[in-house]
C-alpha cells in the first residue's frame, strides 16, 4: 500500500500546521493549527477543511499547544471528529487552557467586530468555535510520556521525543506498516527549539527515519546568542524607564512570557534593573504559569539550580503583578509609567496587547519590544517594519511614535545553524519535506542541505499528495 503525505497547512507558509498521513483507509493528522496573517484570508482558511472531519480522520497526533499547531482542534471536533488526540501530558494540560482562551478571544472578537464594523466587512458567520466546543474537545485528548511507544491506529505507532521548543513540545517518530511486510519510519519535527534556552530541556536528536517532515522557520537566519538576550532586555528597560515610558512586550502567554519573567527575576535579584512595576496583563499567562509549576519533569538543570533547589518560585517576585479582570486591564491605560507591561498575543493579532498598543503606540516615551517571530501580514510584522509609519488597530489608524526594539535571541525556534545540525544528524534519511517556513527561508535551507547531504528535498504544495514509497 502507498503511504501518502498531504500538507493542509504550513505548506510554504509559517502558520496553520496540519499534515495528513494516509495508509490504506487509515488517515491521521499531525497537528491541526490555526492560520494567522491577513484577517480576511485567515478567516476563510480557518473555517474550512479539505476533508470531512467526522468520517475521514481517525486520529490526531499533536506536537505542542501553540495556536498555529493546535487551535483548530475544537473546530475539528465541532465538525464531527471523535477520534483520539495524542499529546504529551504537559501539552494536554496546556491545551486545556490554550484552546479555551482561543475560543474566548474568537467570541469576543466576533462580538466587537459585529458592533463596530460594517457587516460587509465580516468574512465569517459567528466565531469559529465556542468555549463549549473547546472544553468538550479536551475529552478526546490522550496523554503519553516521552519515548513511550503507542499505537495511533492499527498499522501506525508513534513515539514522542523532546523538541525543546515550549513546555511539553515534542517531535515524533511514526512507524508505518506498508502492507508489504516492511516498516516505513517517518519523522515530524514539530517546532524545534534551541539549545541553552531557559527553563526547558534542550531538543533531542531525531532517530533514524526514511522521511522527515521538518520545520524551516529560520532556515535563512541566525539568532543572537541567548546569553545576550538578558543584557539587551536590561538595556531596553533602563532606557525606557529613564524617560518615564511604558515598555510594551507582546509575548505569547505560553513559554515566552515565562522566559521573560524568568530573566526579569534574575535581573532583579542582581539589582540590575530599576524597581518599576511589572504587569503581566494576561489571564491566560497566569493559568499557563500554574501549569508550568505542575511539570518539573520538563525543566532543565539551570532552572533547578537557580530556583527549585531553593524552593523559590521563578515566576513570581516583588515587582510582578498578574492581572485577571478586564477592569484591571483597562485601568492600566491611565496609569503613568515607567512600567513593564506584557500581554498576549505574541504577533499582536489577538488579546489585550492590541488595546494597549492602540493607547500607547503614539507616545514617544514608550517602547514596544518584540521578542518572537512575527509572521507576514500580522500587526507585529508591521510594527517591526521601519517603513511603516501608521498601523491599523481595531479599524483605527494609529501613528507609530513609540520606539520599536526587537530581541531575536529569545526565539524558541532553531535557527539556520541549529536546523543544519539537526537535519545532518538524522541517520538513514532518504527524503526531506520542508514545511512551516516562508519560501525564502525554505529555499535557503534546501540549498544548504542539498550541498551537504545527497537526499531528495521537497517543499510541499498545499493539498498536493506525495507518495512515500
Amino acid at each position: 500500500m502507498d503511504i501518502k503525505l498531504i500538507s493542509h497547512g504550513a505548506a510554504r507558509e509559517v502558520t496553520g500546521t496540519c499534515h495528513e498521513i494516509q495508509i490504506g483507509d487509515k488517515r491521521i493528522l499531525l497537528d491541526c493549527g490555526m492560520f494567522q496573517g491577513k484577517r480576511s484570508e485567515s478567516a476563510v482558511k480557518n473555517a474550512t477543511f479539505n476533508f470531512k472531519p467526522k468520517t475521514d480522520i481517525d486520529a490526531v497526533v499533536l506536537s505542542h499547544a501553540h495556536a498555529d499547531h493546535a487551535a483548530r482542534l475544537p473546530l475539528l471536533y465541532k465538525l464531527g471528529f471523535a477520534g483520539p488526540i495524542y499529546a504529551t501530558h504537559a501539552t494536554q494540560d496546556l491545551s486545556a487552557v490554550m484552546l479555551l482562551d482561543s475560543a474566548y478571544i474568537q467570541e469576543k472578537d466576533d462580538e466587537f467586530f459585529r458592533k463596530h464594523l460594517d457587516k460587509s466587512m465580516l468574512s465569517t458567520e459567528g466565531p469559529l468555535y465556542t468555549q463549549k466546543d473547546a472544553t468538550e474537545c479536551m475529552d478526546l485528548f490522550v496523554g503519553r510520556d516521552l519515548h513511550e511507544r503507542f499505537q495511533v491506529v492499527p498499522g501506525i505507532t508513534c513515539q514522542f521525543f523532546e523538541a525543546g521548543h515550549i513546555l511539553g513540545s515534542a517531535m515524533m517518530l511514526l512507524e508505518v506498516e506498508n502492507g508489504a511486510g516492511k516498516t516505513v519510519r517517518i519523522g515530524f519535527s514539530g517546532d524545534i527549539g534551541r539549545n541553552t534556552l531557559p527553563i526547558i530541556r534542550d531538543p533531542e536528536s531525531m532517530p533514524a527515519v526514511d522521511y522527515l517532515i521538518c520545520e524551516s522557520t529560520y532556515g535563512d537566519r541566525e539568532h543572537d546568542s541567548i546569553t545576550t538576550a538578558r543584557d539587551k532586555l536590561k538595556e531596553v528597560i533602563i532606557k525606557t524607564a529613564a524617560r518615564g515610558g511604558k515598555l510594551l512586550i507582546p509575548a505569547f502567554s505560553l513559554e515566552r512570557t515565562q522566559e521573560i519573567v524568568y530573566d526579569l527575576h534574575i535581573l532583579w535579584d542582581k539589582k540590575e534593573i530599576p524597581a518599576i512595576p511589572i504587569i503581566i496583563d494576561s489571564p491566560l499567562a497566569s493559568k499557563v504559569t500554574e501549569i508550568f509549576k505542575k511539570h518539573p519533569e520538563c525543566y532543565d538543570q539551570d532552572m533547578f539550580d537557580r530556583f527549585l533547589s531553593r524552593a523559590h518560585n521563578p515566576f513570581q517576585f516583588s515587582l510582578v503583578t498578574y492581572t485577571e479582570s478586564v477592569d484591571e486591564s483597562k485601568a492600566l491605560n491611565g496609569r503613568p509609567g515607567p512600567m513593564i507591561l506584557m500581554a498576549g498575543s505574541g504577533m499582536c493579532e489577538a488579546g489585550r496587547i492590541r488595546h494597549h498598543l492602540k493607547n500607547e503606540l503614539a507616545d514617544p516615551r514608550n517602547c514596544v519590544l518584540a521578542v518572537g517571530y512575527m509572521a507576514e501580514n500580522t500587526l507585529g510584522r508591521k510594527l517591526l517594519d521601519p517603513d511603516t509609519t501608521d498601523v491599523k488597530i481595531f479599524d483605527e489608524v494609529v501613528r507609530k511614535k513609540a520606539e520599536i526594539q526587537y530581541i531575536n535571541a529569545y526565539s524558541g525556534h532553531a535557527d539556520k545553524n541549529d536546523l543544519d545540525r539537526f537535519i545532518q544528524a538524522v541517520p538513514g534519511l532518504r527524503q526531506l519535506f520542508l514545511v512551516h517556513g516562508e519560501e525564502k527561508a525554505m529555499f535557503a535551507l534546501a540549498e544548504r542541505t542539498a550541498a551537504a547531504k545527497p537526499i531528495d528535498i521537497v517543499m510541499p504544495e498545499k493539498e498536493k499528495e506525495y507518495i512515500l514509497s
